[in-house]
């Protein structure tokens, strides 16, 4: 039986035994990740936590709705058997009806059809790093290796000596202003993210530092039993010209080499991004996204309400 379950009740610690021993789990389905990016999300829960949903809710003009957070690129349904289309069906006709309006992405291992809702598919770019160091960059593309060699030429260093507020005020200074998409509750969570991470011996942060000692690219890498998620990441203008990004990821690649570990870019739908994350041998994954519209037809277009209530 699939139980909605209140924020209040939820066992924490059979949560995240779950998460753990999903064979499809994601960091961001943890409890702690979800506090700090959803607080007082909800769940669906399936027997004694064999499978579980995560259901991160808000509310806006009285109407209670599913979102997807910033900073969890995939969530949906856990489990530590293989998830059946018939299973995806329960879990999603579970979903209390008080949610009017659903938009959220599934995960990989989340077979879904048109049959619950709409399901546009979404790309990611992963990248095995079960192979020595020399095989994996026998893979990169010529571009990746010019910039790696530029990274070379300018004395770039990598160094582990970042703080999460400099990572965030890079970002802020640069891409995000352009970006404007992130508030400053946004850049909290995301330091939340990064503070918590590296408390629990789970997060990889580091700076590609010029010869005068300037911080001019920064990522915050997360690891799980499973997977390396190439989470947040700055860069300044310069760091465009010398291939500093590049160097920070061919770092991480080299120090997780021959390990049972993804690397999962977290992304790939833009175009430019994608071909970066090709670049180091990554290869395209497809999640779901679920779009489930409960409201009222005299609110119309979708697209026009959802820019309305959402976040």
């Amino acid at each position: 039986m699939i139980l909605y379950v209140k924020h209040n009740e939820i066992d924490k610690e059979r949560w995240d035994t779950s998460v753990t021993r999903a064979l499809n789990t994601r960091i961001y389905a943890y409890s702690w990740y979800l506090d700090i990016i959803s607080p007082g999300w909800d769940a669906l829960v399936e027997g004694d936590y064999k499978s579980i949903f995560p259901l991160t809710h808000h509310q806006k003009g009285g109407v209670p709705y599913l979102f997807q957070p910033f900073f969890a690129q995939q969530l949906g349904l856990f489990s530590d058997t293989i998830i059946t289309h018939e299973k995806m069906e329960e879990f999603i006709h579970a979903i209390p009806p008080t949610f009017r309006f659903v938009e959220i992405q599934l995960n990989s291992m989340n077979i879904v059809t048109g049959e619950e809702g709409k399901i546009p598919s979404r790309i990611n770019h992963e990248l095995d790093l079960g192979s020595s160091y020399s095989e994996l960059i026998s893979k990169y593309a010529q571009n990746t290796r010019r910039n790696l060699k530029k990274a070379q030429n300018a004395g770039l260093e990598v160094r582990q000596t970042v703080t999460s507020n400099e990572l965030v005020s890079l970002f802020r200074e640069n891409f995000g202003k352009q970006e404007g998409k992130l508030k400053d509750c946004h850049y909290s969570m995301m330091q939340q993210v990064i503070e918590e991470g590296m408390k629990q011996g789970k997060g990889v942060l580091c700076g590609s530092f010029t010869s005068t000692g300037e911080l001019d690219a920064a990522a915050f890498f997360i690891l799980d039993q499973a997977r390396a998620y190439y989470l947040f990441a700055a860069s300044s203008s310069g760091a465009r010209e010398n291939g500093a990004m590049f160097l920070l990821i061919d770092n991480f690649v080299k120090n997780h080499a021959n390990k049972s570990l993804i690397l999962d870019f977290e992304g790939g739908n833009d175009p430019n991004l994608g071909r970066f994350y090709k670049s180091f041998g990554a290869k395209e994954v497809y999640y779901p996204r679920l779009i489930i519209n409960r409201l009222p037809g005299i609110i119309q277009p979708l697209q026009r309400l959802w820019r309305e209530i959402r976040r």
